[in-house]
């Protein structure tokens, strides 16, 4: 007999809590619409590529650099002070690259000069 109550009660129960109909209130509302536009605005920016503008001036030092001993082996006569000439001018680009590594490495300045790039396909 125990037993016929104890379900009956629980039939209530169930058919009870099937018949609510409450809602969300309106601030719960607002907080999961805020933090979906959050969790939005997090996925639109890894779907952006960004490039940092400290390797500019990096790239044109190796370039420049590069170009002058090509020059100074082309055009100086003498063997031995156009290759004194060409080496040097590669040790200073390859130290315009260090020197640049270094700096963005340490003093953590990659974020604060970058441009962002959309991906193709990507609507933001």
């Amino acid at each position: 007999m125990e037993n016929k109550n104890y379900e009956n009660s629980l039939d209530e129960l169930i058919r009870a809590s099937m018949e609510l109909t409450d809602e969300p209130s309106c601030e719960l509302n607002i907080r999961l619409k805020a933090e979906l536009y959050q969790k939005e605005a997090a996925m639109a920016g890894k779907q952006m590529r960004s490039i940092s503008l400290w390797y500019v001036p990096m790239v044109l030092n190796f370039i420049l650099f590069s170009l002058f001993a090509v020059f100074a082996l082309l055009v100086i006569a003498n063997p031995y002070i156009a290759k004194l000439i060409a080496g040097i001018c590669l040790y200073m680009s390859m130290a315009g690259v260090f020197i640049t590594l270094l700096g963005v490495k340490r003093a953590n300045l990659k974020e604060d000069v970058m441009v962002h790039i959309q991906k193709r396909g990507v609507l933001a």
